[in-house]
C-alpha cells in the first residue's frame, strides 16, 4: 500500500475515532455513578454545533490567538502521519521520527500556552504556567521510555519499534516493557489533562489547567482545539497499544485488504480497552493537588529509568 493511501486511511480513522474515546470514558464514569450519562457520540454533536456558531474574540487578542487552533490541529495531524495504526499501513517513517512526534505535540502545547497569555486573561495565564510546569516534569519520562523501547528495536522509528514488538510477541509480559508501559500510561494521563493530574470536566478556577487556556475560545476555534485534544489523546493511546500490545502476529490472512481490516478492528479493541482503563483510573482516584503532581511525574520517570536499567543490566 502506497504512502498516500496509508496516510489518507490513517487520518480518516484517527479523526473519526478520536471523539469516540472521550465518549467511552464519560459513559463508563457515568455508569459507575448510576447515571445514564451523555451519549457516546456527544462530542461529535458538540463539534458540529461549535463549527456553526459565531466566534467572540477578545479585543486584546493578537494574531497568535487566531493562528493557534490551526497550528495545534496541523501539529497533531502531522504527528498522526508518523504513528502507524497497524503494521499493515506504512506511514511516513525515518530514523528518529518518534522524536519528531514528541516535539510536534510539544509545538501545539507551546502555542496553547502562548494563547492563554495572549488574551490577558488571569485564568489563561494561570493555566499556561501550570501546563508548562507539568509538561516540563513529564517530558523526560516520555523520552526515556520511548528511547528504551527504541533500544530494544534498534531504531527510533515508531514503525520499526512497533514491528519489533510484533515479532517479540505480547511484549507487555516482559519486565522492561511492563515498566515502560506504566511510565507511558502516567505520561498519557498527564499529557491529556485527565484525573488525577487535571479534570477535563471542571471549570473551577483554582483547579483547571487545560480548560483555562481554552476559556477565551468559541465557535470554530474552540471546535478545532477540542478535536485536536481528542486526536492527541488517541495518538498517545495508539503509541501505547501498538508498542506494548501488538495483535498482528495472531492473524495470518493472505488477502491484504482483509488483513488490514482485521488489524484495524484489533486496534479498535485495544483503544477501547485503554479508554476503559483510563475511566477506571479516574473513577478510583481523585485529582491531586498541584504541588503533588511532581510526585506522580517522578514516579513515571523512575519507572522509565528502571526499564532503561532493566534493558542494560538484564535484558540486553
Amino acid at each position: 500500500m502506497g504512502y498516500l493511501m496509508a496516510g489518507i486511511i490513517q487520518l480518516a480513522v484517527i479523526i473519526v475515532l478520536a471523539p469516540l474515546v472521550n465518549g467511552i470514558i464519560k459513559k463508563i464514569k457515568a455508569l459507575s455513578q448510576k447515571r445514564k450519562g451523555a451519549p457516546l457520540l456527544q462530542l461529535y454533536y458538540d463539534l458540529y454545533k461549535l463549527m456553526k456558531k459565531d466566534m467572540v474574540i477578545s479585543e486584546t487578542a493578537s494574531w497568535i490567538f487566531r493562528v493557534t487552533p490551526y497550528i495545534v490541529m496541523s501539529s497533531v495531524l502531522l504527528a498522526a502521519l508518523l504513528i502507524p495504526l497497524s503494521i499493515q499501513l506504512q506511514p511516513i517513517r525515518f530514523m528518529g521520527d518518534v522524536i519528531l512526534v514528541v516535539y510536534l505535540l510539544a509545538l501545539g502545547r507551546f502555542f496553547m500556552a502562548l494563547t492563554g497569555l495572549d488574551t490577558a486573561s488571569t485564568f489563561g495565564g494561570m493555566g499556561s504556567s501550570r501546563e508548562m510546569m507539568i509538561s516540563s516534569l513529564i517530558e523526560p519520562s516520555l523520552l526515556v521510555a520511548v528511547f528504551t523501547v527504541g533500544l530494544l528495536a534498534g531504531s527510533t522509528s515508531v514503525y520499526d519499534m512497533m514491528q519489533n514488538s510484533t515479532l517479540t510477541g505480547l511484549a507487555i509480559f516482559q519486565p522492561v516493557y511492563i515498566l515502560t508501559f506504566l511510565a507511558l500510561f502516567i505520561v498519557l494521563i498527564a499529557e491529556t489533562a485527565r484525573i488525577p493530574v487535571d479534570d477535563p470536566a471542571t471549570h473551577l478556577e483554582l483547579t483547571m489547567v487545560h480548560e483555562a487556556m481554552l476559556l477565551e475560545y468559541s465557535g470554530r476555534y474552540l471546535a478545532l482545539m477540542e478535536l485536536s485534544a481528542a486526536i492527541k489523546q488517541l495518538l498517545l493511546i495508539t503509541i501505547l497499544v501498538n508498542l506494548f500490545i501488538p495483535l498482528d502476529e495472531f492473524f495470518h490472512i493472505v488477502n491484504p485488504i482483509m488483513m488490514l481490516g482485521v488489524s484495524l478492528l484489533g486496534y479498535l479493541v485495544k483503544v477501547v480497552a485503554i479508554a476503559v482503563l483510563i475511566a477506571i483510573v479516574e473513577i478510583k482516584t481523585v485529582k491531586l493537588r498541584l504541588f503533588s503532581v511532581p510526585n506522580l511525574a517522578a514516579l513515571s520517570f523512575i519507572l522509565a529509568l528502571l526499564g532503561f536499567f532493566q534493558y542494560w543490566i538484564i535484558g540486553r
